[in-house]
């Protein structure tokens, strides 16, 4: 599992004070791009090679408000990949333990030169600490 931390800035807030929806996207890719950046994937390698990580769906649900100056741990962990695609899972969690938020997503691996998803190599698999079935 991946942990990322920060804490919610006033640039992250909505009308109602709270961290805005779209916010909470933004902040779950960071914490993908650190880990991935970290296993080896950083986005110099992705235009090198031509080739990286794509969103297929995301589920989101919002549990407890983010307000300003709370420190957040996101949590990432991925799943079992099969194929060309495999499940993510992030959190979102305040400094009272209480997950505030929770994203599932469908990720593949994506060819950028033929524009298709293609089987993920075994660094790929390897670099996010998922197993392939």
């Amino acid at each position: 599992m991946h942990v990322y931390n920060f804490q919610v800035l006033e640039t992250h807030l909505d009308s109602f004070q709270h961290m805005n929806h779209a916010t909470y996207l933004v902040l779950y890719e960071q914490a993908r791009w650190e880990l991935i950046t970290k296993g080896g994937y950083s986005l110099e390698r992705i235009h090198k090679d031509q080739m990286g990580p794509t969103v297929l769906e995301a589920k989101i649900s919002y549990k407890r408000e983010l307000k300003l100056h709370t420190n957040i741990r996101v949590e990432t962990k991925l799943e079992k990949w099969k194929g060309k695609t495999g499940t993510l899972h992030q959190r979102m969690i305040n400094e009272d333990g209480k997950v505030c938020s929770e994203l599932e997503l469908l990720v593949g691996f994506f060819d950028m030169t033929q524009r298709r998803l293609i089987e993920a190599p075994k660094d790929w698999i390897d670099a996010i600490g998922a197993t392939n079935d």
